[in-house]
């Protein structure tokens, strides 16, 4: 059988890289974004168009990948007038690379159930380069025999391919991930600032931190910004803003509550409200820097 043809919504950094991946490996490709020069680097490569609408898109295309901002821009595309879900075909399957609500994501699926199509949560680990290579750690999660029909496709476009259960679940895990990276960062951070504030060494600080169990790479990027001032976390202080959000929805969502996320992304959202909202999240060290009560 020949390769399916993949139509991919979302070519900021990470999803152009994806798509030049998959044009290498000889896929045929209907694309769309809202950077009309992005769309036009991916057709000037070859076996590869523009979709003037998702439905138009979902129509043409075996498998749909998304590689979007929010759950919010994921819901638009599928339920607006000229959306995926107009134009799905049977037998079609949808995969979300990007970090949603599970909920959504649990909602999405019901309704292409309806129309006789699949979908796949399968939120991304590791960097744009990694994507470049078809070396993504993926966190894939849906119906089982639903994963094995894309699984070929992910497995060039990751070097490990996490299969998680049932739908949602790698949406639910990417998040529980990035409560607990974001949430030491902040942590990490606010401790570098205080050290500044006390007038304690930073670097002497992070001697003594590092060699005992809260070592971390987490750790590094913290003491990389606060006192080598490289800010080398490629995860900006609105997407951490972003995730810890989600984590409280999904929280909520189960019933329970979480005042440690809260908190995370209380002072994510003030670093965001002062403007700072582009820098990594180690740069939230300035932000605590010059915090006062």
């Amino acid at each position: 059988m020949g390769k399916p043809t993949i139509g991919f919504i979302g070519l900021g950094l990470m999803g152009a890289n994806m798509v030049e991946n998959l044009q290498k490996r000889g896929y045929t490709l209907n694309v769309m974004d809202l950077n009309k020069e992005a769309v036009a680097t991916v057709v000037a490569r070859g076996n590869a168009k523009e979709a003037n609408s998702p439905k138009e898109l979902a129509e043409n295309s075996d498998i749909i990948m998304f590689c979007l901002t929010t759950s919010a821009v994921v819901e638009k595309i599928v339920y607006g007038e000229e959306g995926v879900l107009a134009g799905i075909k049977e037998g079609a399957v949808l995969v979300d690379f990007g970090t949603s609500i599970p909920a959504s994501t649990q909602k999405i699926g019901k309704d292409l159930a309806e129309k006789g199509a699949g979908m796949i949560d399968a939120p991304l680990g590791r960097t744009p380069a990694h994507a470049k290579d078809g070396l993504l750690n993926i966190m894939a999660a849906g119906n089982k025999e639903t994963f094995e029909k894309v699984k070929p496709v992910l497995d060039d476009q990751g070097e490990n391919v996490f299969y998680l259960g049932a739908l949602g679940a790698g949406h639910t895990t990417k998040l529980i991930n990035n409560f607990m990276g974001m949430t030491t960062v902040v942590a990490m951070s606010q401790a570098f600032a205080a050290a500044k504030l006390a007038g304690v060494d930073g670097q002497q600080l992070f001697d003594i931190m590092s060699s005992g169990p809260s070592n971390s790479p987490f750790m590094q990027f913290c003491k990389n910004y606060a006192v080598d001032n490289v800010s080398d976390l490629g995860f900006s202080i609105a997407n951490a803003n972003k995730d810890l959000g989600y984590f409280v929805q999904m929280v909520d969502d189960l019933g329970s509550v979480s005042d440690i996320a809260k908190a995370t992304s209380g002072n994510l959202q003030t670093a965001l409200d002062a403007g700072m909202g582009s820098g990594n999240v180690p740069e939230i060290f300035d932000y605590f820097v010059n915090l006062k009560k």
